[in-house]
């Protein structure tokens, strides 16, 4: 009886476990506006926002990543950290960053780093961020840049990682032009303390969206604040001002997925949101 008992606990397992990893090739296009409420039609910047890579965990291959965007129309890419924690992963980054060029984004690729990334220390760190930057990524530690879409400036704001305590608000936004502020983080939690540091629109990634929900993410909850406010994926509003938690495209730990899946998300932001936005996930 013992042994049946033991059998049908394996076959349950198993089939849990299959499913769970064929969960991580079940890789979702997410589109989301973040548009005026006025009746004006502005300027529109088109994102592509790709999070939490974990090339060690990854189950959709640069050309099936290609052929999922070769059709859309992307201004600028924007890559919120966690590529991988291994130097001998290094390589396998190039293919991807090859297809993110393929895409042609006009103005170009931005990018910054996740605790993850952290876990590699001196040369190797060294050697992920120049092959981004030797596949035309600009990495932004607690920088910016500033792009300009049709005439109206664009800055593009790169929070270094909060939960490895690396984040300088201050020299983040250090000289930043008037304009439209594009904020690019790994950890969320962050928003929890701009409320003196506005920006239009931030993206971020880091939870995965739980990567494993039974039913909630309740292993996330030492991961800070806004997991107990329950904001773990999506789009969301603190202080009135947005901003949108990717469930990444990789995994971490065991490449498996319940309750969640992995996201590319395309976000159409206009340029005259300042201060008065309406915000519609489609």
């Amino acid at each position: 009886m013992k042994l049946l008992l033991f059998f049908v606990l394996f076959i349950i397992l198993f089939i849990f476990i299959r499913k769970a990893h064929k969960n991580t090739k079940d890789v979702l296009i997410n589109k989301v506006q973040i548009s005026p409420n006025a009746i004006g039609h502005g300027p529109k910047v088109n994102i592509l926002h790709l999070s939490d890579l974990h090339l060690e965990n990854i189950s959709i291959s640069p050309e099936q990543l290609y052929e999922k965007l070769k059709d859309e129309s992307i201004d600028l890419i924007a890559l919120t950290g966690d590529f991988l924690d291994r130097t001998r992963t290094i390589p396998k980054l190039v293919p991807y960053l090859k297809v993110l060029n393929k895409l042609n984004a006009k103005h170009g690729i931005y990018a910054v780093l996740g605790n993850h990334d952290y876990v590699l220390r001196n040369k190797n760190l060294e050697k992920l961020i120049q092959t981004l930057e030797n596949y035309n990524c600009i990495v932004l530690k607690n920088q910016n840049d500033v792009i300009y879409v049709d005439g109206k400036p664009v800055n593009i704001i790169g929070i270094d990682d909060f939960s490895t305590k690396r984040s300088d608000l201050e020299s983040s936004y250090s000289g930043i032009y008037a304009g439209t502020n594009l904020v690019l983080t790994h950890d969320p939690n962050i928003v929890l303390h701009m409320k003196e540091y506005h920006f239009d629109y931030l993206l971020a990634g880091h939870f995965h969206g739980g990567q494993i929900c039974y039913p909630k993410a309740y292993h996330l909850v030492k991961m800070g604040k806004l997991v107990r406010m329950n904001m773990i994926k999506g789009l969301h509003n603190h202080h009135g001002k947005s901003f949108y938690i990717s469930e990444g495209l990789g995994q971490t730990g065991v490449n498996i997925r319940v309750g969640s899946r992995p996201e590319i998300t395309l976000h159409e932001l206009s340029l005259n949101t300042a201060n008065d936005q309406v915000q519609q996930a489609i």
